[in-house]
């Protein structure tokens, strides 16, 4: 049950009522947004939800089961707020949503009707729609550990605790040439041993990706000078003599662990755990069963 403060229900009251739509979204790096899909303005609660954005919303699925409610959020891609760059660089992934209902002429008569998070995102060529889920999607996400060979932890985590701007695990350097969209030679990365930095990350410090963030997929070389390929192509073009800093990575192996980090004591990993091979293994004739540890 919502609490009403007593003037806006004296104005819902009335039956012919004033109100508008209001969305306060608060994306993951701290920004802050307000939109409404009324035609000027509206200031409250510290925040300026401004139309420029067009957003209108669809009707409010909700159900008393723990189902996830969700409800649709339409509006134009408009350079200055919501850019298709920032979309696809995942900038709004996950953000927190407040929906709001304001009596445009009186903006201080407003309640919060939904908390939720952004959802899926569909673009269009002009327009997009967002999917404003409630908090109940958070009981569909996995929550604990897994048992499994490999390491869960991720690298250089309070779990994993390897430090990874220590020198042998860090390097800096700057692209040579294109050979893909997400493929460059890069130079300063010589001392480093072939794959070193595959399953790594690199952040990008000049150029376009600036302050932006990858994951390298593989790092080959070839007489002394470094190949990366990404996982993903950036949103960005890469250009030559952008810079960047990577950190090595791991495949979340027990061997890696300990050959490459010498951190076995902090592995999260359960490497001797049964596999596939002790569910499918069948008796035979010659071999494997005198009582000895397999």
């Amino acid at each position: 049950m919502k609490n009403l403060s007593p003037e806006l229900q004296a104005h819902l009251d009335e039956g012919t009522t004033t109100l508008s739509w209001c969305w306060r979204i608060t994306r993951a790096d701290g920004a802050v947004f307000g939109f409404t899909d009324h035609d000027r303005t509206l200031s409250f609660d510290g925040t300026a939800f401004e139309p420029e954005s067009g957003l209108t919303a669809s009707a409010v699925r909700a159900g008393s089961d723990l189902s996830v409610d969700a409800q649709d959020a339409q509006g134009v891609l408009s350079s200055g707020r919501i850019t298709e760059t920032d979309i696809l660089d995942g900038r709004w992934d996950n953000a927190e949503v407040e929906v709001w209902r304001v009596n445009w002429q009186d903006p201080s008569q407003c309640v919060l009707l939904r908390h939720g998070a952004i959802g899926q995102i569909r673009r269009g060529r002009l327009v997009f729609v967002a999917e404003m889920r409630s908090m109940a999607h958070v009981l569909g996400q996995t929550v604990g550990r897994m048992f499994q060979a490999d390491c869960d932890a991720e690298l250089g985590d309070t779990r994993c605790r390897v430090n990874l701007d220590a020198p042998a695990f860090k390097g800096t350097g700057a692209v040579i040439d294109l050979l893909r969209d997400r493929a460059f030679t890069a130079s300063g990365l010589g001392g480093f041993a072939a794959s070193w930095f595959a399953f790594g990350t690199i952040t990008w410090t000049s150029g376009a990706d600036a302050g932006r963030r990858a994951e390298v997929l593989s790092h080959d070389l070839v007489d002394g000078i470094a190949i990366l390929t990404l996982l993903e192509a950036p949103v960005r073009p890469i250009a030559e003599t952008d810079t960047f800093i990577i950190r090595a990575g791991c495949d979340k192996r027990l061997a890696t662990c300990s050959g490459k980090f010498g951190n076995v004591a902090n592995f999260r990993g359960f490497p001797h755990i049964p596999g596939q091979d002790a569910i499918l293994r069948y008796a035979s004739r010659d071999g494997g069963h005198n009582g000895a540890v397999l």
